[in-house]
C-alpha cells in the first residue's frame, strides 16, 4: 500500500508543501511531541496553557489560510478525556488562530462510522500520509501513499469525519472547561 516510507523531516516537508487543502484525522489519546513536553507539563501542573512555542506555525499558516488554503483536523477523542486530549482542547485555540478548522468526534461514534484507527494527513485530496508512531507515542515518520483507490477511500473517511464531527467552539461550549489563554 505504501509508495515509500518518509522520515520525519520528509513528512514535514510533504505536509508543508500542500497547495489547497491539508486534512488530518487524529485518533490517538496521546502524542509524545518533544517540543510540547514543557507546555504539557505546565498545563497538567497548573492548568495554564502557553502556545507561544507555536508562533512559527501560526506565522507560516496565517498567510496561507488568509489566501484561501484550508487546513482541517478531526480529533477522535475518548470520554472521559485523556490528559493529552484536555491539553489539545486548550491548545487548539492557537491552531484556530492560524486559520485551522478543528473538530471533535467521540471515539464510539467514530467506530460506528467505521473510520480508520490510524492517523493520517490527506494533502490536496491526492496524497495520503499515514503516520507511524513508536510504542512511546513519538512520531517515527509517515507512509506516503498515492494509490488512487486508497486515497479516494481516505477522502471518503475525511468527508464522513468532517460531517459528523463537532467544531471546536461548539464542542468546548458543551461541557469542557478550558483555562483562559495568557
Amino acid at each position: 500500500m505504501s509508495d515509500r516510507r518518509l522520515t520525519v523531516p520528509e513528512f514535514v516537508a510533504s505536509l508543508h508543501g500542500f497547495r489547497h487543502t491539508a486534512f488530518r484525522l487524529e485518533v490517538r489519546d496521546r502524542y509524545n511531541e518533544p517540543d510540547e513536553l514543557p507546555v504539557l507539563r505546565r498545563f497538567l501542573d497548573t492548568g495554564e496553557i502557553d502556545g507561544s512555542y507555536m508562533q512559527d506555525w501560526i506565522e507560516e499558516f496565517v498567510p496561507r489560510t488568509d489566501a484561501g488554503e484550508r487546513m482541517e483536523r478531526v480529533r477522535v477523542v475518548s470520554v472521559p478525556h485523556s490528559d493529552y486530549t484536555r491539553f489539545g482542547l486548550a491548545l487548539a485555540r492557537y491552531n484556530i488562530q492560524a486559520g485551522e478548522d478543528i473538530r471533535y468526534l467521540q471515539r464510539d461514534q467514530a467506530a460506528e462510522l467505521e473510520l480508520p484507527t490510524h492517523d493520517f494527513w490527506l494533502i490536496d485530496s491526492t496524497t495520503l500520509l499515514i503516520l507511524r508512531f513508536g510504542d512511546d507515542d513519538i512520531l517515527l515518520g509517515a507512509d506516503l501513499v498515492t494509490d488512487p483507490a486508497v486515497v479516494v477511500m481516505h477522502c471518503h473517511y475525511r468527508d464522513v469525519a468532517q460531517h459528523y464531527a463537532v467544531p471546536w467552539q461548539e464542542y468546548t461550549e458543551r461541557d469542557v472547561h478550558l483555562p483562559e489563554s495568557p
